[in-house]
């Protein structure tokens, strides 16, 4: 073939027909060659649990005991078809806003909850209706429950807040997704921490400061980061309450 009939391509031309297959044969592998290592890298990865507002569960009314840990939790002692006893709820009011306001005076006394269920994974969270039926005191004597020391325990994984967390927002990354927790952390919402690897049969901890003390100052700057810290863990019904030690908090480069 001369000089003159060789293929050569010019962008404000057409593409000669000579060149054509060539082009489409290339695109077509390069497209197999992203679509297979897209295939194989999400293949190594855990899907995602489901989360969000269990509207198809309807409103859920249940009574047990409230705890502040210093986030309000109720652990349920007169369940349902849905929510056993023995289970335990972070509570939450409606927005970026938490329940202690709600919760105060009920510290360790029995209490009824009425609202819609979020839930992730092993993690449940309800956020109550508004008003006084939401929480109110319940008659009777609130049995003595038992709290299950774990240990001191060394993780890695990232503070979440547990309502956007629990999926009342999708999941994020970066500077956005920093600030909304820390806007819903400052609110009253419970942190949670998301370990990378799971710890006594879950990935997800409701976290506090030393001695059961809120979150301290000095974790919000690691929100939605990549850490490492170390704490001492404790059972509370079906929950893990995790009281971390700031002092051994490490941020991660990824």
């Amino acid at each position: 073939m001369s000089d003159q009939e060789t293929p050569f391509f010019v962008g404000y031309l057409p593409v000669p027909g000579p060149l054509r297959g060539f082009l489409l044969l290339v695109s077509v592998l390069i497209f197999g060659v992203f679509f297979m290592a897209g295939v194989l890298i999400g293949g190594t990865q855990d899907a995602p649990a489901e989360s969000g507002f269990r509207f198809d569960y309807g409103r859920q009314t249940v009574t047990g005991v409230i705890e502040l840990t210093p986030y309000p939790l109720l652990r349920v002692t007169e369940g349902n078809d849905l929510i056993k006893p023995g289970k335990t709820l972070m509570l939450t009011s409606a927005g970026k806003s938490g329940a202690d306001a709600r919760a105060k005076g009920l510290d360790g006394k029995l209490a009824t909850a009425s609202g819609v269920i979020l839930q992730r994974g092993t993690m449940d969270m309800l956020q109550l209706r508004g008003g006084g039926q939401g929480l109110q005191a319940a008659e009777g004597d609130a049995p003595v429950l038992e709290t299950e020391q774990l240990g001191r325990w060394k993780v890695a994984g990232e503070i979440c807040d547990g309502k956007c967390l629990n999926g009342a927002m999708r999941p994020g990354r970066g500077l956005a997704h920093k600030a909304c927790a820390n806007i819903c952390l400052i609110g009253g919402v419970p942190p949670v921490f998301v370990s990378t690897q799971p710890i006594e049969g879950t990935d997800f901890m409701l976290i506090t400061g030393p001695d059961g003390t809120r979150l301290p100052d000095a974790a919000y700057d690691h929100v939605g980061q990549f850490i490492t810290l170390e704490g001492d863990l404790e059972r509370r019904g079906d929950i893990l309450v995790l009281r971390i030690d700031t002092t051994t908090l490490e941020l991660v480069d990824e």
